[in-house]
């Protein structure tokens, strides 16, 4: 008798997950009872399924797979699978992202695990301890990340367990760092430290994060989850393109809450479906942020879409519901009226520092800075990261903070030592003093580490920075994101420019190249803004060329140094801004 072939075996297991799921919900042989409404932390996700089920509708595959093994019941199965050196089927490539694995074939044959490190904030001993596990278990680096995380690759099956394991040992998780889960909790940067901040957000952020990991009630949910904190410091924190954002903000005297410091809900953030999280009119106390949060992910929990994963994120439970019923059933689960102030009664938010993550800054401790840190395209080698650890220790507060930009920081520097932390990080390879294009390019892990990804773009982007600085000056931030498919993990729609990986048909034959759609005019924080097609298909080897005559025509038609990118981009016009490809580019294009 031959072995099942390999797709044999998936159309088995999933008759299997079928059956399991059926037979969960009453749905067993003629005569059989209905079972009982679900009892237990997963209740919640298990009466949303069966709602679907009794619909006559059909649950997504993730949703069978997590019904039929819970993917935090399956630990001791990941162990053995990893002993066994065994790749993941579909089912458990997705449940083991519950543990922070992410199986990557065919990009790379091995896992990347992703942390969770709320308000992107770990000590040196910490960080050089993940450099020990990136060369122990992984491919010798790590990359920081658009969520102020860490992700270390290339970790081989057997490698996976004795990588998780060594993450508690340095007090750190991997839990529910992947698929339907809330994701790592962000927060101001420089929370603590900031001169200008309304308010600390790093025990927001950890009330958040550890409330998360001890209720397995709020894992699992429909789709994924990001939630930031906001602090009101120079550096923003990017809450806008979260499904959750809390912002700081000052209510003046005679609004209809106690004049003071409040936290500002905005809500259903989605930058890839382009769209901003939207202002709720609703604040809340700082200490009560996180039994809104909760009461909010219990009506996610309960109203998203479980058949349709690309219609499951909260926005669009707020574009069927609307605001004010959803609002209505998050104070139902509250137990209370939620507050509400009118705009006109809240401080503008102070104004944040484009260049605020990058280079000496002072605290608001006296004689003390922070060193923000070009990480170019997000990644470090292993000895990279220690030597940074070892900095921290030696001349900062032994913090490293990671940033949403893809860059770190180095707090708690006596001002007078600025200059010996900058020595240091030029022994690294590394620098706090960028030029303006490296200064704002995010990249995703592209197709070298990532099977939906159209292109290599932290390679491209690299080439665009050599690129565009032998050619032109800058003298005013602009950021450059490059993603590699729609999934917007370097949130391309808010960069200045941003670029995403598609692939650009050429010839009669079929065949394609790589290349990128690129939109202009995004922007966060106080210029947030979507940005709009400008032009499609481009190659990626003229990739360059267009970024370049897109800030070259800035330079030359600006209204001056205060006006900035999104801005000239605006007032000139897509119309106008298309003219610009280069001629050569143009060209090629007729032809082809």
């Amino acid at each position: 008798m031959t072995d099942f072939s390999a797709e044999q075996k998936r159309y088995l297991e999933g008759m299997a997950a079928g059956m399991a799921v059926m037979k969960s919900v009453g749905f067993g042989a003629p005569g059989t009872p209905a079972a009982s409404a679900p009892t237990g932390p997963d209740a919640p996700h298990l009466a949303a399924q069966d709602k679907v089920l009794a619909e006559g509708r059909k649950l997504a595959d993730q949703e069978k797979w997590k019904r039929a093994e819970h993917p935090l019941d399956a630990y001791a199965r990941l162990k053995r699978d990893a002993d066994a050196g065994k790749a993941p089927n579909p089912q458990d490539n997705f449940r083991w992202r519950y543990h922070g694995l992410f199986w990557v074939a065919p990009a790379q044959t091995s896992y990347m695990a992703r942390l969770r490190i709320p308000n992107g904030i770990l000590n040196h001993w910490q960080f050089a301890g993940v450099a020990e596990l990136a060369e122990t278990f992984g491919g010798g680096y790590v990359h920081v990340t658009t969520r102020a995380n860490l992700q270390i690759r290339e970790i081989a099956p057997e490698n996976a367990a004795p990588f998780l394991e060594g993450l508690s040992d340095l007090g750190l998780t991997a839990r529910g760092a992947g698929a339907d889960n809330i994701r790592n909790v962000t927060g101001s940067p420089t929370a603590g430290i900031d001169p200008q901040e309304l308010i600390d957000t790093r025990p927001l952020a950890r009330a958040w994060h550890f409330h998360i990991l001890n209720d397995r009630s709020l894992i699992g949910l429909p789709r994924k989850f990001n939630v930031s904190f906001d602090g009101g410091g120079r550096i923003p924190a990017l809450e806008e393109t979260n499904d959750i954002g809390f912002q700081a903000v000052e209510v003046l005297d005679g609004a209809a809450v106690p004049a003071g410091i409040w936290m500002r809900l905005v809500l259903g953030g989605i930058s890839g479906h382009r769209d901003l999280a939207r202002d709720t009119g609703v604040v809340v106390r700082p200490a009560d942020c996180t039994a809104v949060a909760d009461a909010i992910v219990r009506v996610f929990i309960a109203e998203a879409d479980r058949t349709d994963r690309a219609k499951a994120r909260l926005k669009y439970v707020l574009d069927r519901l609307g605001f004010e019923t959803f609002l209505a059933k998050v104070e139902a689960v509250l137990g209370r009226r939620l507050d509400r102030v009118d705009a006109a009664q809240v401080a503008p938010r102070p104004a944040t520092d484009r260049m605020g993550h990058l280079g000496v800054h002072p605290q608001r401790q006296i004689d003390r800075v922070y060193v923000g840190v070009v990480v170019l395209v997000g990644r470090l080698t292993v000895d990279q990261v220690r030597g940074l650890a070892a900095i921290a220790r030696d001349l900062g507060d032994g913090d490293i903070r990671l940033t949403v930009w893809q860059n770190l920081i180095i707090s708690g520097v006596a001002a007078e030592r600025a200059g010996d932390v900058e020595r240091r990080l030029a022994d690294l390879g590394l620098s706090a003093q960028p030029s303006s294009i490296r200064a704002g390019l995010v990249a995703c892990t592209g197709m070298t580490g990532c099977k939906f990804a159209n292109a290599h773009t932290k390679e491209h982007a690299l080439k665009i920075a050599d690129h565009v600085e032998g050619r032109l000056a800058l003298d005013a931030p602009v950021n450059i994101h490059l993603t590699g498919c729609p999934n917007s993990c370097a949130q391309h729609y808010i960069g200045d420019i941003g670029l995403i990986g598609v692939k650009v048909p050429v010839g009669d034959d079929g065949d394609t190249v790589e290349g990128y759609d690129i939109v202009v005019g995004g922007g966060f924080a106080e210029n947030a803004a979507i940005g709009r097609v400008l032009w499609s298909g481009v190659r990626a080897d003229a990739a360059a060329d267009h970024v370049e005559a897109l800030l070259r025509a800035y330079l030359d038609g600006r209204r001056g140094p205060a006006e900035t990118f999104q801005q000239f981009t605006l007032r000139t016009g897509i119309d106008h801004l298309k003219s610009l490809a280069p001629r050569e580019v143009r060209a090629l294009e007729a032809v082809e």
